[in-house]
Protein backbone atom coordinates (compact mmCIF):
# COMPACT_ATOMS: atom_id res chain seq x y z
CA UNK A 1 0.00 0.00 0.00
CA UNK A 2 1.45 3.33 -1.27
CA UNK A 3 2.56 5.94 1.53
CA UNK A 4 0.54 9.35 2.27
CA UNK A 5 1.88 12.07 2.82
CA UNK A 6 0.25 15.63 3.40
CA UNK A 7 1.94 18.49 2.73
CA UNK A 8 1.15 22.79 3.04
CA UNK A 9 2.57 25.23 1.00
CA UNK A 10 2.95 23.26 -1.84
CA UNK A 11 2.21 25.68 -4.84
CA UNK A 12 5.82 26.67 -4.76
CA UNK A 13 9.68 26.63 -3.77
CA UNK A 14 10.60 24.10 -1.66
CA UNK A 15 6.56 22.56 -0.86
CA UNK A 16 6.20 22.16 -4.91
CA UNK A 17 9.45 20.17 -5.18
CA UNK A 18 8.40 17.84 -2.39
CA UNK A 19 5.28 16.99 -4.33
CA UNK A 20 7.44 16.26 -7.51
CA UNK A 21 9.87 14.22 -5.25
CA UNK A 22 7.25 12.26 -3.24
CA UNK A 23 5.07 10.98 -6.40
CA UNK A 24 8.22 9.84 -8.27
CA UNK A 25 8.58 7.68 -5.27
CA UNK A 26 5.10 6.14 -5.29
CA UNK A 27 3.89 8.34 -2.59
CA UNK A 28 -0.47 9.70 -2.14
CA UNK A 29 0.44 13.07 -1.87
CA UNK A 30 -2.50 15.34 -0.69
CA UNK A 31 -1.19 18.90 -1.80
CA UNK A 32 -2.88 21.85 0.20
CA UNK A 33 -2.03 26.05 -0.43
CA UNK A 34 -4.06 28.76 -0.84
CA UNK A 35 -5.31 29.30 -4.08
CA UNK A 36 -4.83 26.09 -6.14
CA UNK A 37 -6.52 28.28 -9.14
CA UNK A 38 -3.09 30.15 -9.28
CA UNK A 39 -0.60 27.12 -9.01
CA UNK A 40 -0.17 26.41 -12.10
CA UNK A 41 2.56 23.99 -11.89
CA UNK A 42 1.63 21.99 -9.22
CA UNK A 43 -2.38 21.70 -11.02
CA UNK A 44 -0.29 20.18 -14.47
CA UNK A 45 0.68 17.27 -12.24
CA UNK A 46 -2.67 16.13 -11.97
CA UNK A 47 -2.82 14.49 -15.25
CA UNK A 48 -0.07 12.19 -15.10
CA UNK A 49 -0.02 11.64 -11.43
CA UNK A 50 -3.80 9.46 -10.12
CA UNK A 51 -2.09 10.09 -6.41
CA UNK A 52 -1.90 13.06 -6.32
CA UNK A 53 -5.21 15.56 -4.67
CA UNK A 54 -5.49 19.21 -4.62
CA UNK A 55 -7.12 20.49 -1.63
CA UNK A 56 -8.00 24.90 -0.79
CA UNK A 57 -5.93 25.26 2.45
CA UNK A 58 -5.26 28.52 4.26
CA UNK A 59 -3.64 27.29 7.27
CA UNK A 60 -4.63 30.28 9.64
CA UNK A 61 -8.06 29.12 8.67
CA UNK A 62 -9.15 26.73 11.15
CA UNK A 63 -12.28 25.75 10.61
CA UNK A 64 -10.96 25.04 6.99
CA UNK A 65 -8.25 22.97 8.74
CA UNK A 66 -10.59 20.91 10.85
CA UNK A 67 -12.94 20.23 7.40
CA UNK A 68 -10.08 18.88 5.84
CA UNK A 69 -9.30 16.87 8.78
CA UNK A 70 -13.04 15.71 8.42
CA UNK A 71 -12.43 14.92 4.44
CA UNK A 72 -9.20 12.38 6.14
CA UNK A 73 -11.12 10.57 8.55
CA UNK A 74 -10.08 7.58 9.12
CA UNK A 75 -7.33 7.75 6.30
CA UNK A 76 -3.77 7.54 7.52
CA UNK A 77 -1.10 9.67 7.37
CA UNK A 78 2.45 8.27 7.10
CA UNK A 79 4.04 12.02 6.69
CA UNK A 80 2.63 15.82 7.28
CA UNK A 81 5.01 17.99 6.41
CA UNK A 82 4.04 22.03 7.64
CA UNK A 83 5.60 24.15 4.75
CA UNK A 84 3.96 26.92 4.56
CA UNK A 85 5.48 30.21 5.84
CA UNK A 86 6.22 33.75 6.12
CA UNK A 87 8.86 35.83 6.59
CA UNK A 88 7.10 38.92 7.19
CA UNK A 89 8.92 42.57 6.57
CA UNK A 90 12.74 42.80 5.35
CA UNK A 91 15.15 45.18 6.24
CA UNK A 92 13.56 45.92 9.50
CA UNK A 93 15.63 46.30 12.22
CA UNK A 94 15.64 47.41 16.49
CA UNK A 95 13.10 50.11 16.66
CA UNK A 96 11.03 49.85 13.36
CA UNK A 97 9.26 46.44 14.85
CA UNK A 98 5.77 46.40 12.36
CA UNK A 99 3.72 44.51 15.54
CA UNK A 100 0.83 43.74 13.18
CA UNK A 101 3.21 42.06 10.92
CA UNK A 102 4.71 40.21 14.03
CA UNK A 103 1.63 39.05 14.78
CA UNK A 104 0.58 37.56 11.32
CA UNK A 105 4.00 35.52 10.95
CA UNK A 106 3.63 34.14 14.43
CA UNK A 107 0.21 33.09 13.24
CA UNK A 108 1.56 31.79 10.00
CA UNK A 109 4.93 29.89 11.69
CA UNK A 110 3.80 29.08 14.85
CA UNK A 111 0.45 28.96 15.65
CA UNK A 112 -1.50 27.15 12.99
CA UNK A 113 1.45 24.27 13.16
CA UNK A 114 0.06 23.49 16.13
CA UNK A 115 -3.05 23.46 15.10
CA UNK A 116 -2.42 21.76 12.37
CA UNK A 117 -0.91 18.68 14.33
CA UNK A 118 -4.05 18.92 16.40
CA UNK A 119 -6.45 18.26 13.51
CA UNK A 120 -4.32 15.47 12.04
CA UNK A 121 -2.44 13.91 15.06
CA UNK A 122 -5.17 10.75 14.59
CA UNK A 123 -4.75 10.14 10.98
CA UNK A 124 -0.91 10.29 11.87
CA UNK A 125 -1.56 7.72 14.62
CA UNK A 126 -3.08 5.36 12.14
CA UNK A 127 0.28 5.03 9.54
CA UNK A 128 2.78 2.84 11.31
CA UNK A 129 5.29 5.17 12.14
CA UNK A 130 3.77 8.73 11.40
CA UNK A 131 6.38 11.40 11.47
CA UNK A 132 5.41 15.21 11.52
CA UNK A 133 7.81 17.19 9.75
CA UNK A 134 8.02 21.05 10.68
CA UNK A 135 9.55 23.10 8.65
CA UNK A 136 11.99 25.68 10.35
CA UNK A 137 15.19 27.70 10.02
CA UNK A 138 18.16 27.92 11.73
CA UNK A 139 17.43 31.38 12.43
CA UNK A 140 15.24 30.38 15.34
CA UNK A 141 18.09 28.77 17.02
CA UNK A 142 19.55 30.57 20.18
CA UNK A 143 22.89 28.83 20.22
CA UNK A 144 23.36 29.70 16.44
CA UNK A 145 22.54 33.29 16.41
CA UNK A 146 25.69 35.26 16.19
CA UNK A 147 24.29 38.43 14.21
CA UNK A 148 21.00 39.70 15.49
CA UNK A 149 18.16 41.19 13.94
CA UNK A 150 15.73 39.69 12.21
CA UNK A 151 13.33 39.38 15.32
CA UNK A 152 10.17 38.46 13.80
CA UNK A 153 11.01 35.95 11.84
CA UNK A 154 13.36 34.25 14.09
CA UNK A 155 11.27 34.68 17.29
CA UNK A 156 8.43 32.88 15.25
CA UNK A 157 10.62 29.73 14.62
CA UNK A 158 12.26 29.23 17.74
CA UNK A 159 8.90 29.59 18.94
CA UNK A 160 7.93 26.70 16.67
CA UNK A 161 10.69 24.58 17.61
CA UNK A 162 9.18 24.87 21.11
CA UNK A 163 5.91 23.50 19.82
CA UNK A 164 7.85 20.92 17.97
CA UNK A 165 9.57 19.65 21.18
CA UNK A 166 6.60 19.43 23.05
CA UNK A 167 4.67 17.77 20.57
CA UNK A 168 7.03 15.07 20.16
CA UNK A 169 6.70 14.59 23.56
CA UNK A 170 2.59 14.33 23.70
CA UNK A 171 1.94 12.21 20.56
CA UNK A 172 4.98 9.93 21.14
CA UNK A 173 2.80 7.73 22.99
CA UNK A 174 -0.15 7.42 19.34
CA UNK A 175 3.49 6.25 17.83
CA UNK A 176 3.90 9.64 16.11
CA UNK A 177 7.52 11.13 15.80
CA UNK A 178 7.76 15.21 15.40
CA UNK A 179 10.97 16.70 14.16
CA UNK A 180 11.41 20.38 13.23
CA UNK A 181 14.05 20.61 10.12
CA UNK A 182 15.69 24.00 8.22
CA UNK A 183 16.07 23.49 4.45
CA UNK A 184 18.84 25.73 4.00
CA UNK A 185 18.88 28.75 2.24
CA UNK A 186 17.14 27.87 -0.99
CA UNK A 187 16.25 29.99 -3.81
CA UNK A 188 13.25 30.55 -3.59
CA UNK A 189 10.67 33.52 -2.95
CA UNK A 190 11.72 34.05 -0.15
CA UNK A 191 15.44 33.06 -0.13
CA UNK A 192 16.21 34.81 -2.80
CA UNK A 193 18.19 34.75 -5.97
CA UNK A 194 21.58 34.64 -4.14
CA UNK A 195 20.67 31.65 -1.75
CA UNK A 196 23.23 28.72 -1.89
CA UNK A 197 21.18 25.73 -2.64
CA UNK A 198 18.14 24.68 -5.30
CA UNK A 199 14.85 23.44 -4.15
CA UNK A 200 15.57 19.96 -5.59
CA UNK A 201 19.02 20.07 -2.99
CA UNK A 202 17.09 20.96 -0.19
CA UNK A 203 14.44 18.18 -0.88
CA UNK A 204 16.41 15.63 -1.89
CA UNK A 205 18.26 15.91 1.66
CA UNK A 206 15.17 16.42 3.74
CA UNK A 207 13.57 13.73 1.61
CA UNK A 208 16.49 11.21 3.17
CA UNK A 209 16.60 12.19 6.69
CA UNK A 210 12.99 11.81 6.39
CA UNK A 211 13.22 8.44 4.86
CA UNK A 212 15.93 7.33 7.29
CA UNK A 213 14.01 8.27 10.24
CA UNK A 214 13.97 6.44 13.24
CA UNK A 215 12.58 7.11 16.84
CA UNK A 216 16.15 8.65 18.14
CA UNK A 217 15.58 11.77 15.64
CA UNK A 218 12.04 12.28 17.57
CA UNK A 219 12.04 16.11 18.90
CA UNK A 220 15.34 16.79 17.03
CA UNK A 221 16.12 19.77 14.35
CA UNK A 222 17.86 19.13 12.13
CA UNK A 223 19.67 20.84 8.34
CA UNK A 224 18.95 19.02 5.00
CA UNK A 225 21.49 17.39 5.61
CA UNK A 226 20.57 15.57 8.56
CA UNK A 227 23.17 17.82 10.90
CA UNK A 228 21.60 18.75 14.34
CA UNK A 229 21.58 22.47 14.85
CA UNK A 230 21.50 23.69 18.25
CA UNK A 231 18.46 25.15 20.00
Amino acid sequence: MAKHLLITGANRGIGLTMVQHYLADGWLVTACCREPEEAKELQSLLEANEGLSIFQLDVTDYEGVDELAENLAGEPIDLLINNAGYYGPKGSGFGGTDVEEWRQVMEINTIAPLKIAEAFCANLALAEHGIYAAISSKMGSMGDNSSGGSYIYRSSKAALNSVVKSLSIDLQPEGTSVVAIHPGWVQTAMGGPNALITTGESVTGIKRLLDGFSTEHNGGFYDFNGNEIAW
